[in-house]
């Protein structure tokens, strides 16, 4: 009996050390889950660091897309299920059965609004797949 006491307080003990609290506990929603928050704002970005302005990709098949801004990404492929900002880079991460579509949006100029210069694509086990199919298998 008391080996058993002994090992449950053990395993209770390694159970707290696991525990998040709530104050820390990272917000998200399920993947897939319909939203209806509106998409989260650019955060403050320093003006302090130098700008870049960012490669444009061009490809066939991705007209609609390269260059669109985030409103328009919506539009097109619905809500995403990823959207993560760094500084002023924005990546929407679009999943359908066919395909994972990650678009990063970078703006043209300090300030300016974000539209999208990059487009990648894979499929559920990670391995790429046409960009231009991707997109036409996830828009609405």
């Amino acid at each position: 009996m008391l080996k058993n006491s002994a090992a449950a307080v053990v395993l209770v003990t390694l159970l707290a050390a696991c525990a998040v609290p709530a104050s820390q506990a990272p917000v998200g929603r399920r993947a897939g889950a319909p939203s209806s928050t509106p998409l989260p704002q650019r955060p403050d970005v320093p003006t302090s660091t130098a700008f870049r302005a960012p490669r444009v990709m061009n490809l066939p098949g991705l007209e609609g897309v390269i260059g669109a801004d985030a409103g328009r990404l919506v539009q097109q492929f619905g809500t995403p299920r990823l959207d993560v900002w760094e500084d002023d880079a924005r990546k929407l991460q679009f999943a359908g059965s066919a395909c994972t579509l990650d678009i990063y949006l970078y703006p043209a100029a300090p300030r300016a609004q974000e539209r999208a210069t990059y487009v990648d694509a894979r499929r559920s086990d990670g391995r790429e797949v046409d960009r231009a199919a991707c997109v036409r298998a996830l828009r609405r």
